[in-house]
C-alpha cells in the first residue's frame, strides 16, 4: 500500500475500539493501534464509525490516539518452524515474546512468527520451465525429525511456468528459491513461506465421504463411537470430568500425523500441562518426540478475551496448510465453551442483540463454520489430506442443553457426553454409553469389516444391547432390588458389569492399556460375548446364576486388559480354554 491509511480513536469499550469519519479501512482488515502498535482487526463498518476489536489489553489507551491501517486480513505466516513450537492466538511464539519480555506479556510486543534467521536444508522439487500451479509442491524440508514440510505454490496462483529455481542448499524462510512467470506476464519470486487469511478456508480440489476411522486406541472410542478421519467430534462434559484428559489421549495416540492443540481460554496450568507431558512423551509411531508432530497454540484464561475468539481460526488455518501437504491433521479444540463466552463478550461490548444466555445471535453459525472446515479432501496437488476437529465443551453445571451444546450437536456427527456420575466413581475415560453417539458407524462399518474382522460391527452391536438392557434392568433393581429377577436377566447384570469394567473403562497410566490396537479390542469383545453365551447355555439348562458366580471366569475377563500384552494376542486362546474348562465344570458339578 504506497498512501498510509489512519484513523484517531474517539471512543473506547475494552477490547472495542471506534473510530469516527470515513477512514477508508477494509472489513476483515488488520490494523495497528496507538503508539505501542497493538494488534486489532476491523469488524464494523457504517459511513461515519469504524469499529475494530483489539487483540491485546487496551488499558491505557486513549481518545485521539492513531490507528493504522495494514491493507492485509489478520493473517498467518505458513512455513517451516510452526512443528514443535508454542503461539499465543495471533501465531507470536511465546518463547521468543519471554525473551523479550520475560513471564508475562506485554502489550505491543512485534516477534517474527516464525524463525527468519534459522537456515533450513531444502531439497528443490521444480526446474526451469516446469508449469506449476496453486498447491504444487516446490521445495521439500525436514521440519522435525518426524515430518518433511513441502513448501508449495500459494493457491493464489492459478497455473504460472518456473522461469529459475535455485540449486539445493540452505535457505532462510524469506529466501526466494523459485522465480515463476504468471499467465499475465508478470514475474513473481516465492519462498518457503507464505500468508494465509485466518477466516478463509483453504481450497481444495474435492471433499470425500468418511470411509477410514481415526484410530485412537481408546476402546469405547474405537469401537463403540468412532470418529473418521475428517470427522468432528464434540466432548462435552461438566467440571472434572475429564474433557481435556480425553484429548490429550487422542492427541498421544491417534494415527493422525500432525496434532494441532488449541488451549482456547483454559487455565494456565491446564496449558502448562500438556506442555510438560508433549515435551517428554515418545511418539510410539515415530519413536521421536510427540512435539515433533505438534504445534501448540496457548491462548489461556489471563489471556485478551479477543485473542481468544482469534485463536481457533489460526488453529485451523496451520491444520488445513498441512492438509495440504498431505498429511492427516487432528485439532483439540479445549474448549470452545470459553471461545464462545469470548464471541458473547464482544457481542455485549457492540451492544448487540444477546440471543439465548447472552450468547450472540449469530453463535450457530460461527460454530457451523468452524467445523465446517474439516473433511477428508482432494488437495490442489491432487494429494489427499484430511482435518478432524475435535471440540471440548464445557457446559456449565454440566448442563448439556445450554445453547453451546445443543448448537455444536447441531454441527458434529460425533457426541461422546461425559457424565459426572461415572467421573465421581472412577470410571475413566467418563463417557457415557447411552448419552453418546457416533453418525459415522455405518459409514465405517465395510473399513472394519476389511482391516480387523467382519464380525467387529455385529459384535458392538450386541455389546450395546446388553448394555442397553442392563439399564433398562437396573429401573426395577432400584424399585425391588436385584434378588427378585430371574436368573438370565441377573447374567446380563453380570456381564454388562464385565463390559463396563473390562473394556469400557481403560487405564491412561497402565503401559497396555492406555492404547489399545483394533485387533486387541475385538478380541476383547469376541471373549465377553463366548462367555455370555456359554453363561446363558448353562442358566437355560436351570443353573442358577449363584454357581457361575462361584467361579472367578468373570473376574479374569475383566482382567484381561492387564494381563494381555498388546503384542501377546495369542494367549486370548487360553481365555477362550477357560471359558469352556468352566462350562464343563459347571455341568460335571451340578450333573
Amino acid at each position: 500500500m504506497s498512501e498510509k491509511r489512519t484513523g484517531i480513536i474517539y471512543g473506547i469499550n475494552g477490547p472495542v475500539i471506534y473510530l469516527k469519519g470515513n477512514t477508508g479501512f477494509q472489513m476483515s482488515e488488520m490494523v495497528y493501534v496507538g503508539e505501542e502498535r497493538l494488534v486489532g482487526e476491523v469488524i464494523g463498518l457504517t459511513r461515519d464509525t469504524t469499529t475494530i476489536q483489539v487483540f491485546e489489553e487496551t488499558t491505557g489507551l486513549k481518545p485521539g490516539a492513531e490507528v493504522e491501517a495494514t491493507g492485509d486480513a489478520i493473517s498467518v505466516l505458513l512455513g517451516p518452524g510452526i512443528l514443535n513450537n508454542i503461539f499465543d492466538g495471533i501465531e507470536r511464539p511465546l518463547s521468543e515474546i519471554a525473551k523479550q519480555s520475560g513471564k508475562y506479556i506485554t502489550r505491543g510486543v512485534h516477534v517474527d512468527s516464525l524463525d527468519t534467521q534459522k537456515k533450513w536444508p531444502v531439497t528443490m522439487k521444480v526446474a526451469a520451465g516446469d508449469v506449476v500451479m496453486g498447491g504444487t509442491v516446490i521445495a521439500e524440508t525436514p521440519e522435525t525429525q518426524s515430518i518433511v514440510h513441502k513448501s508449495m505454490v500459494p493457491p493464489s496462483i492459478s497455473q504460472a511456468t518456473v522461469t529459475w529455481a535455485a540449486p539445493d542448499g540452505d535457505y532462510t524462510i524469506l529466501d526466494p528459491i523459485v522465480r515463476v512467470q504468471l499467465s499475465d506476464g508478470t514475474e513473481k519470486e516465492l519462498c518457503l513461506c507464505q500468508k494465509w487469511p485466518i477466516r478463509i478456508p483453504r481450497p481444495t480440489a474435492k471433499r470425500y465421504p468418511a470411509s477410514e476411522p481415526l484410530v485412537t486406541g481408546q476402546r469405547i472410542l474405537d469401537t463403540m463411537f468412532p470418529i473418521a478421519k475428517g470427522g468432528t467430534a464434540a466432548i462435552p462434559g461438566g467440571f472434572g470430568t475429564g474433557k481435556t484428559m480425553t484429548q490429550h489421549q487422542i492427541a498421544k495416540w491417534s494415527n493422525a500425523d500432525i496434532i494441532i492443540y488449541i488451549g482456547c481460554g483454559e487455565r494456565g496450568n491446564e496449558m502448562t500441562q500438556v506442555l510438560e507431558e508433549f515435551s517428554e512423551l515418545v511418539d510410539p509411531r515415530t519413536g521421536n518426540l510427540l512435539m515433533d508432530r505438534t504445534a501448540l497454540i496457548a491462548n489461556t484464561s489471563n489471556m485478551p478475551v479477543a485473542a481468544r475468539e482469534a485463536s481457533i481460526y489460526t488453529g485451523l488455518t496451520l491444520a488445513e496448510y498441512y492438509r495440504d501437504m498431505g498429511y492427516d491433521v487432528a485439532i483439540m479444540a479445549d474448549s470452545t465453551s470459553r471461545w464462545a463466552e469470548a464471541l458473547r463478550e464482544l457481542s455485549g461490548r457492540l451492544e448487540e442483540m444477546p440471543a439465548e444466555e447472552g450468547f450472540p445471535a449469530y453463535l450457530a453459525s460461527r460454530l457451523s463454520a468452524f467445523y465446517e472446515r474439516a473433511g477428508m479432501m482432494q488437495n490442489l496437488n491432487g494429494t489427499e489430506g484430511s482435518v478432524s476437529i475435535i471440540g471440548a465443551v464445557s457446559p456449565q453445571g454440566g448442563d448439556f442443553s445450554e445453547p453451546v451444546t445443543m448448537n455444536t450437536k447441531r454441527y458434529v456427527r460425533c457426541f461422546w457426553g461425559l457424565d459426572k456420575s461415572l467421573a465421581y466413581a472412577r470410571h475413566f475415560p467418563a463417557i457415557h454409553w447411552l448419552t453418546s453417539y457416533s453418525e459415522y458407524l455405518t459409514d465405517l462399518a465395510p473399513w472394519y469389516k476389511d482391516n480387523v474382522d467382519k464380525n467387529f460391527v455385529d459384535d458392538r452391536n450386541q455389546i450395546m444391547g446388553l448394555l442397553n438392557q442392563e439399564s433398562s434392568l437396573m429401573e426395577i433393581v432400584k424399585l425391588i432390588g436385584g434378588d427378585v429377577l430371574p436368573d438370565d436377566q441377573k447374567l446380563v447384570l453380570e456381564i454388562a458389569r464385565v463390559i463396563r469394567l473390562g473394556f469400557l473403562q481403560q487405564n491412561a497410566f497402565h503401559k497396555d492399556d492406555t492404547c489399545v490396537p483394533l485387533s486387541k479390542q475385538f478380541q476383547m469383545m469376541e471373549i465377553i460375548l463366548y462367555l455370555y453365551k456359554k453363561a446363558k447355555a448353562l442358566v437355560t439348562m436351570g443353573h442358577p446364576m449363584s454357581v457361575l458366580k462361584e467361579s472367578n471366569i468373570f473376574d479374569r475377563v475383566i482382567s484381561i486388559k492387564y494381563d494381555v500384552p498388546n503384542d501377546k494376542p495369542e494367549m486370548f486362546a487360553d481365555y477362550r480354554k477357560a471359558v469352556d474348562d468352566f462350562y464343563n465344570e459347571v455341568l460335571e458339578k451340578n450333573a
